[in-house]
């Protein structure tokens, strides 16, 4: 027989979830200290991170408040302004992804290469990793979205939709996921940000 959710002291998924985020955040201070090793090491100038690094930081921090809203609008039953919050998080999700693109752009034709020095291959290193890890979460805002909007239709799909807990527990993931995210591009631009302005 199945284990019923509630026989689970903690969730697998809360534990999968805590698990990688703990993953993630050792993988991104062994980038750091391996950024920084290597700088002093070879007495290597740090780089300057183009504008759209930072105007980047303002979308991440937008949609940390749209999903936020988002969840805020699941507990209140606010049907029209839950799929809206989630069509505004994955909008603003796919701005930064464009965006980061083109800040790789810029770092290009400011020519800084991505082989020209290790600091260099760092920078693209640590910000196409977090890139991944936007992609990654993507399909699952995606997935929430396009639920939502097949499945509350009616009264009875809505209730029914709000009163789901495994519902209410991954939105509560996806949720931590994406603060998760945003904190996590704040502590990197600040990083390359303090190495630049403080150290070169």
């Amino acid at each position: 027989m199945a284990q019923n959710q509630k026989d689970y002291l903690i969730h697998p998924q809360v534990i999968a979830m805590s698990l990688l985020i703990a993953g993630v955040t050792f993988l991104f201070l062994a980038f750091s200290g391996s950024y920084i090793y290597t700088r002093v090491q070879a007495d290597i100038p740090p780089i300057k991170l183009p504008t759209l690094f930072y105007i980047n930081t303002l979308v991440l921090l937008a949609s940390s408040h749209t999903i936020t809203r988002c969840k805020r609008a699941y507990r209140e039953d606010d049907t029209k302004q839950y799929q809206l919050m989630l069509a505004a998080s994955l909008a603003l999700s796919l701005i930064f992804l464009v965006a980061q693109i083109f800040a790789w752009i810029q770092l290009f034709t400011s020519g800084i290469l991505v082989n020209q020095s290790n600091t260099a291959s760092f920078v693209y290193l640590i910000s196409a990793v977090h890139f991944a890890h936007v992609i990654a979460g993507i399909p699952f805002l995606g997935l929430f979205l396009f639920t939502a909007y097949k499945r509350m239709k009616e009264p009875v799909s809505v209730l029914v939709y709000f009163s789901d807990p495994e519902k209410s527990r991954k939105l509560r993931l996806l949720t931590i996921y994406w603060h998760f995210l945003d904190a996590l591009w704040i502590y990197l631009v600040i990083f390359f940000a303090v190495n630049y302005y403080v150290f070169s």
